[in-house]
């Protein structure tokens, strides 16, 4: 669906409004839980976000899409030069037109986009990690750059640097918590789609912590759920749980206008974890999925943190 091009279309681009729309639809139908989020952003804002989103989406379908069997490194270095052209202005399709729009409202530098590329690469070569260190490197390239990426629009707080405790201070910027919230929202796909990803031959948790608790890349493969599976999943989960505490701590800096979108998606994702140990772990036949009901509940929670932290 949105597989690279070999060449740019040849008929007019869509106006900005029309790409923006087209991102809010790719947004709405692939990421559900995500979209409710920006929903809670100024106009402004989300449709960055969107823009954003769906060149991240479109970079991961080369890997993980339709077509993905067809990707190589020459897929991927024709991706990044159409990243250049985006940062120069140019747009070579319509989703691009939104990005470049972007790029002209909010100052976004290139090196996150360019590390999501290399967390790409990762995928084309690599379907084992055999310590958490290496998984982290992966997680920050494919998911972290999202939390720096989203952050410069969302913008910091300035009162805080002007109030007079501040004064002479550095300006307070939440990179290392942005960077938490993305790693902590990859744990939890990772940890949701363990099954999906083995039907495919990939094993994303460290192969370090499957021997610790005597749990062998034979069970995984085969679905087993006992004492030693639920074990470890445990420990998955604290680990993102604590990626997760990592990145609240950032968002009280955040511009205020932000912090409501911000506390919501994190709950909402996060709640997926919950819905994993209520499903006894089974991440083999049962998609861990968080009702709308529940997900609605979240929202005044987090604007009370919005305001009170």
């Amino acid at each position: 669906m949105l597989q690279l091009s070999d060449s740019p279309t040849k008929r007019p681009l869509a106006s900005a409004e029309d790409a923006y729309e087209l991102c809010r639809q790719i947004t709405a139908k692939y990421s559900k839980t995500f979209y409710l989020g920006t929903l809670l952003m100024s106009e402004a804002k989300r449709r960055a976000i969107w823009a954003i989103y769906v060149w991240c989406r479109r970079t991961d379908e080369l890997v993980d899409g339709p077509q993905a069997q067809f990707t190589n490194e020459d897929t991927l270095d024709r991706w990044e030069q159409q990243l250049e052209s985006v940062f120069a202005g140019n747009p070579v399709d319509d989703a691009d037109v939104a990005l470049v729009d972007t790029l002209r409202r909010f100052p976004l530098d290139i090196q996150p986009f360019r590390d999501m590329i290399a967390g790409q690469r990762m995928d084309l070569y690599r379907s084992r990690y055999e310590t958490f260190e290496e998984l982290r490197l992966y997680c920050y390239r494919v998911a972290g750059t999202v939390g720096l990426m989203s952050t410069t629009v969302m913008g910091v707080d300035s009162q805080l640097s002007t109030a007079p405790w501040h004064q002479g201070q550095i300006s307070p910027n939440p990179i290392k918590e942005a960077i938490s919230l993305g790693i902590a929202n990859q744990l939890t796909n990772i940890l949701r789609d363990v099954g999906e990803d083995a039907r495919r031959g990939r094993i994303y948790l460290p192969l370090e912590d499957l021997e610790a608790f005597n749990y062998s890349e034979a069970d995984l493969m085969n679905g087993v759920v006992d004492d030693r599976w639920r074990a470890l999943m445990q420990f998955q989960i604290g680990r993102a749980r604590t990626f997760y505490a990592e990145a609240e701590e950032g968002i009280s800096v955040l511009s205020p206008d932000a912090r409501w979108p911000v506390w919501a998606a994190l709950m909402l994702y996060r709640k997926i974890l919950d819905v994993i140990e209520e499903n006894q772990f089974d991440v083999f036949r049962q998609r861990a999925y968080v009702p709308t009901a529940r997900k609605l509940s979240c929202l005044p929670i987090a604007l009370v943190r919005a305001r009170a932290l």
